[in-house]
Formats: C-alpha cells, sequence, structure tokens
C-alpha cells in the first residue's frame, strides 16, 4: 500500500501538490516513485518558464522507464529541486520531502479544488 499524505492534492497522472504560501511544491507521488523503481536522472525545466494545465515540463527516468512530469495547472514554475540533478534517487527516497520536483506560483487557489484529495487517490489506486 502506498503512502498518501492526508494534507496533498493529488493529479491523475500520480503527481502530488502542497500549497506553501502563495506557492504549491509539486513531486511524484510514493506510488509514481515505487512503480518506475530506481531513479536514474531528473529533467529539469527552467524556472520562470509558464506551463499550462496538463502540459509535461520535465521528467524522471528510472532503470525501467521515462515518465514525463504534467503541470497540474497552469502557471508560472518559481523553483525547482536542484539537488535532484546529483542525486536524483532523492525521490526514491523521500518523494513528499526532499525528493520534491518544483514549486509553482499559486494565482488562483480554486484550481486545487480540480485536484484529487487522498481520498480520492486512493480510490485512482484502488487501495
Amino acid at each position: 500500500m502506498s503512502d498518501i499524505p492526508e494534507d496533498l492534492r493529488y493529479t491523475e497522472e500520480h503527481e502530488w501538490v502542497r500549497v506553501d504560501g502563495d506557492e504549491v511544491v509539486v513531486g511524484i507521488t510514493d506510488y509514481a516513485q515505487d512503480a518506475l523503481t530506481d531513479i536514474v536522472y531528473v529533467e529539469l525545466p527552467e524556472v520562470g518558464a509558464c506551463v499550462s494545465a496538463g502540459d509535461g515540463f520535465g521528467s524522471v527516468e528510472s532503470v525501467k522507464s521515462v515518465s514525463e512530469i504534467f503541470a497540474p495547472f497552469s502557471g508560472e514554475l518559481s523553483g525547482v529541486n536542484d539537488a535532484l540533478e546529483d542525486a536524483p534517487e532523492l525521490i526514491n527516497d523521500d518523494p513528499y520531502g526532499t525528493g520534491w520536483i518544483v514549486r509553482m506560483r499559486l494565482e488562483d487557489d480554486g484550481v486545487l479544488g480540480n485536484l484529487l484529495d487522498a481520498v480520492g487517490y486512493r480510490a485512482l489506486l484502488g487501495e
């Protein structure tokens, strides 16, 4: 059974979102990192890039496959986790902490209502 924190929001593509002031932190879920197995590379986007909801903005490469990371909503990328360049395994070790991937500016917190809560994400996974 996957670790699914109650205080986060989730996408159907297995990204998680945590509100942090006027920004959100985005990463991939424990379920996603477990399915990928050992992560060996993370392609990070540029800070300041504007993304549209559902668009891919980076990727996570494992020994099994490459998976795109999708924007949970439209907005500007305000930060990236540069530590992943040298230590992509942080996503495997701590997907909800040191393994975060990007920060985005939150201009309309109403968009969070379009994401799944923990109960909805568990249902998506069939857990």
